[in-house]
């Protein structure tokens, strides 16, 4: 909890100002021992003298006290905008935290960060690249400010701003049956040995799918990255599957490999960004989004809808 109010800031701006305790007095439309003993208190508090008293001279600020001041008087200056109904607080603050799924982020997170800083030239944009766990509960807690990310794990806590759709995608080996469709369908894909990411919901999400085609899949390996992935599928361990499509059609290691569309219109999911409720007013809507995804900026509906 903070010592010193807004007023005690006031008070010793005036008295620097005003020269003399009386003529601050007067100023501030309070009595001179009331403003004496909350000049006390300040410097009380901060263990300095705020100010030179010398009998028949003017007041004038200490050397630690010019610094002080100056602060004070910007603090001043910004509680007054904060308080004027007609102060534009659109503009994004001089900070923005920006998360990115991990899933997502080697594909958008840095060409999203590259067209923010054109856009925004004084903010400082600071990213992270998570789960979908840790992107909701940093957001939630104030630790974030905004999340690129699949429209999964979040409540009515959060707004959300489609960006873009993608259908699934499942890699394969270049010499698996598989690799001379076009598309796939989630049944097709359940008598097939699978790679999932270790992540608890992008599996529940997966599981879900293919409960809604009605068939139980064959779960063989649980990776946590997609490159992983990619490697694993390219050397014949199963069928991995992804929304993520790399342009690549190697894997890491060298070996090509095929990605099919899955076909199922259900199982297409929102690119979204996401953000608390009450983040909207500072997060300059809809520059931002435009910045994150120009080529779906009028496609950006709230909610994903």
């Amino acid at each position: 909890m903070l010592y010193l109010t807004l007023r005690h800031y006031e008070y010793v701006v005036a008295v620097s100002k005003a020269g003399s305790m009386s003529a601050a007095a007067q100023m501030l439309n309070i009595s001179q021992p009331a403003l004496s003993v909350a000049v006390s208190t300040v410097e009380a508090h901060l263990g300095r003298a705020l100010f030179i008293r010398r009998k028949g001279a003017p007041i004038r600020p200490t050397g630690f006290a010019k610094g002080f001041l100056a602060e004070a008087e910007a603090l001043l200056a910004r509680a007054a905008q904060l308080e004027n109904p007609r102060a534009d607080f659109s503009k994004p603050p001089q900070k923005l935290r920006i998360g990115c799924f991990s899933d997502l982020a080697p594909v958008w997170l840095a060409p999203a960060l590259k067209r923010l800083r054109a856009e925004f030239r004084d903010v400082d944009f600071h990213p992270v690249v998570a789960d979908f766990e840790t992107l909701a509960a940093d957001m939630a807690e104030g630790q974030l400010d905004l999340a690129i990310t699949y429209d999964l794990g979040l409540d009515a806590r959060f707004t959300r701003h489609r960006l873009s759709s993608v259908a699934p995608g499942a890699f394969v080996a270049a010499d698996d049956p598989l690799a001379r469709q076009e598309t796939v369908r989630l049944e097709q894909l359940a008598t097939r040995d699978l790679i999932l990411f270790d992540e608890g919901l992008s599996v529940r999400h997966m599981l879900a799918l293919f409960a809604k085609a009605s068939v139980r899949p064959r779960v063989a390996h649980r990776v946590a990255s997609l490159e992983v992935m990619r490697s694993f599928a390219a050397n014949g361990e199963g069928v991995g599957i992804s929304y993520t499509a790399p342009l690549s059609d190697h894997s890491y290691d060298g070996l090509p490999l095929k990605r099919v569309e899955i076909s199922d219109a259900f199982a297409q999911e929102n690119i979204v960004a996401a953000y608390r409720n009450d983040m909207a007013e500072v997060l300059a809507l809809p520059r931002t989004l435009k910045a994150l995804a120009p080529e779906a900026a009028g496609d950006c509906d709230p909610d994903g809808q």
